[in-house]
């Protein structure tokens, strides 16, 4: 079998084999999504079609709604190729801590487009659905490196200089061509739409929100645009940009995935890595558990997503609901692993939680660093959040995630996981172990050597070069001066959200850095010393 529509002919042999198929005319639902779309989400990668995709496709089979989901992809158009391929079906293995799998046939997805100005057709069609009266939503997930605009030093990248110099009508960078988009729905009639950011990052709403009246402003500044564009979008009545806390652990492709695929009868599973190292595959694999928070904001309707689970709020339950997850419960949990893990050369995240040091690791990162500053945002319990990410979520054994793929811009995701802890203990913050201990162990990490003093991949970090630059002078067994080394970096509000020797927590991390760069094996050695796992207190 391979993944094409026409396999959807075989809906009985299917069933036999345990999957779950659309149930509804995907023909239809295609055919209205064309004539009045209502939803149109960038980001074509992996959580995407786990969780947005089937969000919509829960809708559809209820009867509460009547079109698909259309997809576009403004950075890796590759991608979009092998949507075409697979006839926008993709199959969903929810990997169950229990060993069990769902396998789903998605096909919610009507349509995957390349917003690509330079592609006319594909992008006139996306101005036609901009343009549409119907559109309810533009959902987003194109992490959080997609909204920003700037390099380290703040000055604005070239291909947003460009943009700005050009104006609308061939944008090349992705906040760009979603700016001309709107430029488009502005020029239809200023028409309602809510921009809703799907991202894993802090205030992703407002981070969306101001990328897009950075482009604005710009071009109406350069006269690029008709008066009136900038204040079309600061008017809530007719725009929105929502804030979201989404949560779903969705590893790339994994091969043991796709042998149990490959047993049921299907062919052409292999996944690929794109030129812009993207990986995709007929398959996503993912956690059963998925949580969806959005603040209630939609000046043109919406998709009765309730009914499929997602929780509508107002922003600041959202934004309590994000701090719990990004800031306690979930991510800096994932952060420590990451950088743990690589270091002690770890290649699945569940192995390292049956890793004694690595285990008290996150378990006194939450409980105990984390715990007691996060607000409960009342919709989820905090600690009961944070007791099924510990005993269930990443113990999971059939979630094939790795440290290095959680490493991924750590840069940007620090000054949230770890930042916020921190400056909400204010003066009491140098009471801190564990925090300041995974600071450390992320410098460590970053001299590209892990702890038996082996060469070790580097994830990918926009700021790698500025950290690698920074930390040259630093070496394993190396005589250094680490004050002089760690100063520059530990004093950078942009990384770590505050100066970590006011907060009272710089000489600390030194003094960890230092024990984790005296020799080979001293990053087990350290954290056996500061977590006492031998017994000791």
């Amino acid at each position: 079998m391979q993944l094409t529509s026409k396999v959807l002919e075989n809906a009985e042999e299917l069933l036999k084999k345990g999957y779950q198929l659309p149930k509804f005319d995907r023909e239809a639902v295609a055919e209205q999504t064309r004539k009045e779309p209502e939803w149109i989400h960038f980001g074509a990668g992996n959580i995407f079609r786990a969780f947005p995709a089937m969000l919509m496709q829960k809708l559809i089979e209820q009867g509460k709604g009547k079109t698909g989901i259309i997809v576009a992809e403004g950075y890796d158009y590759e991608i979009i190729d092998e949507y075409r391929k697979l006839d926008n079906l993709s199959i969903l293995a929810t990997l169950k801590a229990d060993g069990t799998v769902d396998k789903t046939i998605t096909g919610s997805i009507t349509e995957s487009l390349k917003a690509d100005p330079c592609k006319e057709e594909e992008f006139g069609r996306l101005k036609e659905i901009f343009r549409a009266t119907s559109l309810k939503l533009v959902s987003f997930t194109i992490t959080e490196k997609g909204y920003c605009l700037t390099k380290a030093d703040g000055s604005y990248t070239d291909l947003v200089k460009a943009d700005f110099i050009n104006g609308p009508t061939k944008p090349v960078s992705y906040i760009g061509i979603v700016s001309s988009l709107c430029y488009e729905r502005f020029l239809a009639g200023q028409l309602p739409i809510a921009f809703v950011s799907m991202d894993n990052c802090s205030h992703n709403g407002a981070k969306l929100k101001d990328a897009v009246l950075a482009y604005a402003k710009n071009w109406e500044e350069s006269g690029l645009t008709k008066n009136g564009f900038y204040e079309y979008l600061l008017d809530e009545n007719k725009v929105t940009f929502p804030w979201t806390m989404i949560d779903k652990i969705t590893p790339r492709p994994d091969d043991s995935v796709a042998k149990m695929l490959l047993m049921d009868g299907w062919e052409a599973l292999d996944g690929i890595q794109t030129k812009k190292h993207t990986y995709i595959a007929p398959f996503v694999n993912a956690e059963e558990t998925e949580y969806l928070v959005v603040e209630d904001a939609f000046p043109n309707g919406r998709p009765e997503l309730e009914h499929a689970g997602v929780i509508f709020t107002d922003r600041k339950t959202v934004d309590q609901t994000e701090k719990m997850k990004v800031g306690t419960c979930l991510n800096p949990l994932h952060t420590s692993l990451a950088v743990f893990g690589c270091l002690l050369s770890y290649d699945k995240i569940y192995k390292e939680m049956q890793d004694e040091e690595l285990m008290e690791l996150v378990r006194r990162v939450g409980y105990e660093e984390g715990l007691p500053v996060v607000i409960n945002p009342g919709i989820i319990e905090p600690k009961v959040f944070l007791e099924e990410v510990l005993t269930k979520r990443i113990p999971n054994p059939f979630m094939p995630d790795t440290p290095w793929r959680i490493a991924t811009d750590t840069s940007q995701k620090i000054p949230v996981r770890f930042g916020e802890t921190i400056k909400a203990y204010k003066e009491e913050a140098k009471k801190l172990t564990c925090i300041p201990l995974v600071i450390a162990g992320w410098l460590r990490y970053l001299l590209g050597v892990n702890d038996s003093l082996e060469p070790m991949e580097i994830s990918p970090d926009p700021l790698y070069p500025y950290l690698k630059e920074k930390l040259k002078n630093a070496a394993v067994g190396k005589e250094m001066d680490v004050h002089e080394i760690l100063y520059p970096l530990l004093t950078d509000k942009k990384i770590f959200l505050v100066d970590l020797y006011e907060a009272g927590l710089g000489t600390k991390i030194e003094g960890y850095f230092a024990e984790m760069t005296a020799k080979e094996g001293a990053v087990r050695d350290t954290l056996k010393k500061y977590l006492h796992t031998d017994g000791t207190k």
